[in-house]
């Protein structure tokens, strides 16, 4: 991108509503409680013939600098020491407040460029506190809609004005390679007798980080950063949004989801919550791996479960992390209990990889990237037909399907149709009549004997063709 610009202003000015408006979705959480947004959210923006970086941040709130409102303003200025340009919001509808006068110069102090938006300019009496910005001496205000698209013209022209041309229109660079996946999805036709794929070590890999509120996500991946880069604390339900970053893990690109902490079901009545967790459900679904942060002092509760359930229904590749091990005491005993209680209390995930952590001191971060990017390598792994139809053969010796109604049923064939995750596909005679035990049979026999440790395995049973039924009808 070729420059950087931040979203500032007090709370419930429509920062986020601008922020969606700028990248062309609705990525940021929008609604009518003031301060729903708490970190600081990037994105790529795009207005009209402009490209650029923009920054998502909290309102101002005046607070005591260890407070939940001074840590997000800490944030917000963080934003602003990045970026190249601010976009100084106001509501042109309410008018000018002290904050807002606050902000302005504290936004002049620092010497940067600033375009003032006056947002709301559609509503009714707004022009009164549209001519009060030009009180702010911060030039002449640009009025807005963010609602409604409306004065988007206008303020690509004042960006442009504030940076320069040459600013806002660097040389043209070489096309870099993209981080989205546009490979076609392992198996269909042609897939099933090739062997399986080298696992690419340099794609770049997307994470999601979920858990119970206060479990310690944000401060996990904060470590991982090796910066403040994402508001924690300890109050729980801190975040909100679902965050991404990326950073470099031994020369691979890692983009990591921080999201907001899931309750039960039946907690969740508020509607900024619902919104919340949607958004941290819509992360799961992006990811290609899951990495589910317990707390160590009360590991397993219900809602855990729920979530590793959730995970492995969504077909992700997943991964425990047992955070704050600092404050566990006798280690050994906790971990065999651990290992216990994940093996009994998980069977669909039998051989899940659990790693004991600390996002406060950083211990076992390193074996948490390696059984991520192990259990990756499982999530992507294809196995040939040839082998398949080996093994089926052999497990139906050790262990013939059930006969039903005096029956026997007989699985003929083998293959699998897909990765990410493992999807097979068994022709056999009567699929609706294979018991559930058997195929729970078969799935752990795939897990053992092909190495498929803690990923979801999906097997579809599915009638064979009778070629001679064509003809049957006929004579009928």
């Amino acid at each position: 991108m070729s420059f950087t610009v931040a979203i500032v202003g007090r709370p419930n000015v429509g920062k986020s509503t601008l922020f969606n408006r700028l990248v062309g979705k609705k990525l940021a959480l929008v609604d009518d409680t003031p301060g729903v947004t708490r970190d600081r959210r990037p994105g790529d923006a795009k207005l009209v013939d402009l490209k650029f970086r923009i920054i998502d941040t909290a309102g101002l709130e005046q607070s005591a600098p260890d407070s939940l409102q001074g840590r997000m303003w800490a944030q917000t200025e963080a934003a602003i020491d990045e970026a190249d340009l601010s976009l100084f919001v106001i509501d042109a509808k309410a008018g000018l407040t002290p904050a807002d006068e606050t902000l302005a110069e504290m936004l002049r102090r620092r010497g940067k460029p600033v375009v003032v938006v006056a947002n709301k300019a559609e509503a009714r009496g707004s022009e009164g506190g549209f001519y009060d910005a030009f009180t702010l001496g911060l030039g002449e205000p640009c009025p807005v809609s963010a609602e409604h698209g409306q004065g988007m013209l206008d303020l690509r022209d004042a960006i442009i004005a504030a940076l320069g041309e040459e600013r806002a229109f660097p040389p043209a660079e070489d096309v870099a390679e993209t981080d989205v996946d546009i490979r076609p999805e392992s198996g269909g036709v042609g897939a099933e007798d090739e062997e399986e794929p080298a696992y690419d070590e340099t794609k770049p890999l997307r994470v999601a980080i979920v858990g119970r509120p206060n479990a310690g996500k944000s401060t996990l991946i904060n470590r991982f950063l090796g910066e403040d880069r994402l508001l924690t604390g300890p109050e729980a339900g801190i975040t909100r949004d679902s965050i991404s970053v990326e950073w470099q893990w031994r020369g691979r690109t890692i983009k990591m989801f921080d999201t907001a902490g899931m309750r039960r079901k039946a907690k969740v009545q508020e509607k900024l919550e619902k919104l919340s967790v949607a958004d941290a459900l819509r992360a799961i679904r992006f990811a290609e791996t899951v990495v589910i942060v317990f707390d160590a002092t009360i590991p397993f509760e219900k809602q855990d479960l729920q979530i590793v359930d959730l995970v492995l229904r969504e077909g992700r590749a997943a991964v425990l992390a047992f955070n704050k091990w600092d404050l566990v005491e006798n280690w050994q005993a906790v971990l065999a209990d651990l290992r216990e209680k994940t093996e009994r209390l998980l069977p669909q995930a039998r051989g899940i990889k659990a790693v004991p952590i600390s996002g406060h001191t950083g211990y076992g971060l390193d074996r948490l990237m390696q059984a991520i990017i192990d259990t990756d390598k499982v999530w992507n792994r294809r196995i040939s037909t040839a082998r398949l139809n080996r093994w089926l053969e052999s497990q139906q010796v050790q262990h013939p399907p059930p006969a039903v109604s005096g029956r026997r049923l007989k699985l003929k064939y083998m293959t699998q149709v897909k990765a990410r995750p493992p999807g097979f596909m068994i022709s056999c005679t009567r699929p609706e009549a294979v018991p559930e035990s058997y195929i729970r049979y078969l799935t752990n026999g795939l897990r053992t004997d092909f190495d498929l440790p803690g990923v979801p395995i999906r097997i579809h049973l599915r009638a064979s063709e009778n070629p001679y039924e064509s003809k049957a009808r006929k004579k009928r």
